[in-house]
Parts: structure tokens; sequence; C-alpha cells
């Protein structure tokens, strides 16, 4: 993928109510905390962290401001001090505001970190290859501590509605291209326009699963109306993001990408190297949810937000109550 991964960013911008970000000449700045009160679960309370001042930034869209959330609420509950300073806009502001100090704690995506903020121009095949190296590397360039990464991959895939994956047999990005040689009338394919064009998009598929890209039809859409269209038949197969609320709003089914062949974007916190050793606590709190986090939790918890309306930082709560990391205090 090319490093404009932040065009991504224009979809799903879910304003949350009670968050706010002024930009000003003296960086980011907010005056929010956390609308309600949390109490102890499994994450007890932390002496070592009891008043200490985290500014937890997100970027701009429903995952991250949802990421972002669960950092705070957990920090919270372990006795910190947390400012809301999710909602910043880019990947590169948000990256920015993480190098100054405006920002404390963020979740990023491996591919991100490796290839727009380490302009690498190749992904690393495998999740844990992949996070080890922008890992290793923004450390050494740049001072930044990236945690253990969550199975969460907000990678590309394709989808197809759940009736034409049981008609056609469908379940991995294999299956798709044995059906586009076997019956090229049905590949019908929704993309958005960069995608169809980029080596490491829709040709760069085609040469992976031996199809030939020029055989088939291509409908051009901006990436917020695929998924709409998808469901409907306009195509067949519409270009998604794996972990997108929608695929369960609209009932999609994602397809494997059995060859590995998109760049993994595992969501993973990321702290300045002084913040972490000053506070490795922090890291402590949030490792078993990070390890709980996978795609499909992700999906549904987005799909709360972006289908169903509601706020992420109560999706956040709701969720951390539900496993059992935090509680809701007492009347």
């Amino acid at each position: 993928m090319s490093g404009g991964r932040t065009t991504r960013l224009r979809r799903l911008a879910a304003l949350a109510a009670t968050a706010g970000l002024l930009a000003s000449g003296c960086g980011l700045e907010s005056s929010f905390a956390l609308p309600f009160e949390v109490g102890p679960g499994s994450i007890r309370p932390v002496p070592e962290l009891t008043g200490v001042g985290i500014a937890v930034g997100s970027k701009d869209f429903t995952e991250s401001q949802i990421l972002g959330y669960l950092a705070e609420v957990a920090l919270t509950a372990a006795g910190a001090e947390v400012r809301d300073m999710t909602n910043i806009q880019g990947s590169n502001s948000s990256r920015q505001a993480l190098i100054t100090g405006d920002i404390d704690l963020s979740w990023d995506y491996t591919g991100t970190g490796w290839i727009s903020y380490l302009g690498n121009t190749d992904p690393i095949a495998g999740e844990r290859a992949q996070y080890e190296a922008v890992r290793d590397a923004d450390l050494a360039r740049n001072g930044l501590r990236w945690l253990e990464y969550a199975a969460v991959n907000n990678t590309y895939a394709f989808a197809v509605t759940e009736s034409f994956a049981r008609t056609h047999g469908l379940r991995t990005t294999s299956d798709m291209a044995e059906l586009i040689r076997r019956e090229p009338d049905q590949a019908v394919f929704c993309l958005e326009t960069e995608f169809a064009s980029r080596n490491d998009g829709f040709p760069g598929v085609a040469r992976a699963y031996g199809f030939d890209p020029g055989s088939v039809e291509v409908k051009t859409f901006g990436i917020g109306t695929i998924y709409t269209a998808t469901s409907q038949g306009t195509c067949n197969f519409g270009e998604v993001f794996t972990t997108d609320g929608r695929i369960l709003g609209l009932n999609l089914v994602v397809l494997e990408d059995d060859r590995k062949f998109f760049p993994q974007y595992n969501a993973t916190i990321v702290l300045r190297e002084e913040f972490a050793k000053a506070h490795p606590q922090v890291a402590e709190v949030m490792a078993p949810i990070a390890a709980k986090l996978d795609n499909d939790t992700i999906r549904g918890l987005n799909a709360e937000v972006d289908v169903d309306g509601r706020d992420p930082a109560v999706v956040a709560r709701d969720w951390l109550v539900a496993e059992g990391f935090v509680s809701l205090p007492g009347p």
C-alpha cells in the first residue's frame, strides 16, 4: 500500500459527543474528561498511576476513537488522570502530537507505521514480522515504543453478500479467483478509484491470485458507498476494510486473504519511550485488553457506533464492563 493510508481515514468520521479538540499555536488542547465514572474490575487501582496525567489521543475515525476510549476508561479505573484527546484529524497529525508530547498514548497500525511514517515501500508479509519490523525501527529512529500488537488487523479484503457466498461456495480470495476463471460473467467489482489502479491494490491482487484484471467489470465508488452497493447487488465483490462495522450491519461476508497479499495493519498502542519507561504500569494495564481484541470484536464495536448510532466512549466503556475489566459505580 502506498503512503496514502490517510485516505482511508475519510470514512467513518463519527463525532463523539464527549470529545473536543482545538488546534492552536501551542499544540493540541482539550478540556474534556470522560463524561462518566468507572470503578475497578479486573483492572485494580495502581498506586504508581494514581493522579498521573495521561493524555490519550486517537485519529478521527470510529475504530480509532473506540480504541482511544478503551485506553481512557481502563487507565481511569487504574487511577490515572486522563485527558481526552481523541478525534485528531489525520494520521500525520496524530503521530506528530505523540512525538511532540501533546499526547502520551495512542493506538496506531503496524502497516501505517512501516509505510506512511517510516517511508518503506514494501510491506512485510506476516503479522508478527511486520510488527517486529516497525517496532524495532520506530524505537531506534524516533524513540517510540510499540507495545504488543492486537489481533485486530484493519486491512483490505473483498466482501460478498451471504447469499452470493453460499451459492458459489466462497470462503477465500482463492475461491473468488477460481469463480472468476470459471464464470467470468460473475466478475463484477466495486472498487475505489485509487485501489483499482495501484499495483498493491487490484492489479496486484490479480497477479497474486492468478486472474486477468482486464477481463473483469469494475465499477468505481467512494469507499463509503461500496458497502451498500455490494449489499444491494450493484456488484458481486466489494473492496472493504476488514474491521468495518458496516460488514455486520449489511450482512456481508469477508473473503479470507489466504495468500496474504494485503499489508498487515494490526492495532498497537504506541508511547514515547521516556513515558513508557517512567510509567511501565500503563503497558501492564493495557496488555490484557489488547489480548482480548480481535477483528470480530472490534467489528461489532464499530457497528454499534456506525450502524446503531451509539457514542464511541459509551461503547468502549460497556465492552470493558461486560468483559469484567472495569465496573460501574453503585447508586
